[in-house]
């Protein structure tokens, strides 16, 4: 945890590990006001439903593979949403001063959103058998890969997405609670690296979550898009007053 406050304040805008460590505990000292423990519920639940998604994702690429084979890609989809999960975490706060880059994340969020309805609603079976590491990647829609270069690569550039859109979506539900972003952020690497698995299974047992899950990720993509338009609103008007 130390390490991961130092490498934070380091990357981010937050400030020093005790400007961070305020900033927590001054939120979770209010959790009981609707605003925050509204932002840390939706947090939770991104976590979990994305966590499960990553999983599904990479078992359904990797499915057409041999055993051997398959356990490595899955292994390295796991390894890489760490990575780039952790590194999309620590420029968080720089991603966000990017102008139009919530908005562009709010459609990112939309075509997530999309997908799991699409899974959730069964639309996507039978386009891979799935992976038997991982329980329910056989609704993901996804065809599987057909070489191990393919199967990796494909898995890393869907990690990219998964990992940003993760990241953007914790920054979007709990933007106003900096304390609850910043271990929004440390839950959902933490989840992908021990957890991602054990949240696919369930999900497929109880697809309820997913529902949950889908709702409150179409929620903070709406939001985001809302709040990312005006914010270029102003940047695209200048733009065209000087045309």
């Amino acid at each position: 945890m130390n390490e991961l406050l130092v490498l934070a304040a380091s990357a981010t805008s937050f400030g020093s590990p005790a400007e961070i460590w305020d900033h927590i505990v001054r939120d979770f000292s209010n959790i009981g006001s609707p605003t925050a423990l509204a932002a840390f519920l939706q947090v939770l639940m991104i976590d979990i439903v994305l966590a499960g998604d990553n999983a599904i994702v990479v078992g359904a690429l990797a499915a057409g593979l041999p055993a051997n084979q398959r356990k490595k890609v899955i292994a390295i989809g796991v390894i890489a949403a760490l990575v780039l999960r952790v590194a999309f975490a620590l420029t968080v706060t720089w991603l966000l001063g990017i102008v139009g880059l919530v908005l562009a994340g709010g459609l990112l969020l939309l075509w997530v959103a999309w997908r799991m309805y699409r899974d959730l609603g069964g639309h996507g079976l039978g386009e891979s058998p799935g992976s038997p590491e991982i329980e329910g990647d056989e609704h993901s829609g996804l065809k599987p890969a057909k070489s191990f270069a393919a199967a990796a690569w494909a898995v890393a550039v869907a990690d990219v997405s998964m990992s940003l859109d993760n990241v953007l979506a914790v920054a979007g539900a709990a933007r106003e609670h900096p304390g609850i972003l910043i271990v929004g952020l440390i839950v959902a690497v933490a989840l992908m690296g021990v957890a991602a698995n054990i949240i696919a299974q369930y999900i497929e047992r109880y697809r309820w979550i997913g529902w949950i899950g889908l709702i409150v990720i179409l929620y903070v993509a709406l939001k985001m898009i809302w709040d990312g338009f005006h914010e270029v609103q102003p940047a695209v008007m200048g733009l065209m007053a000087a045309l």
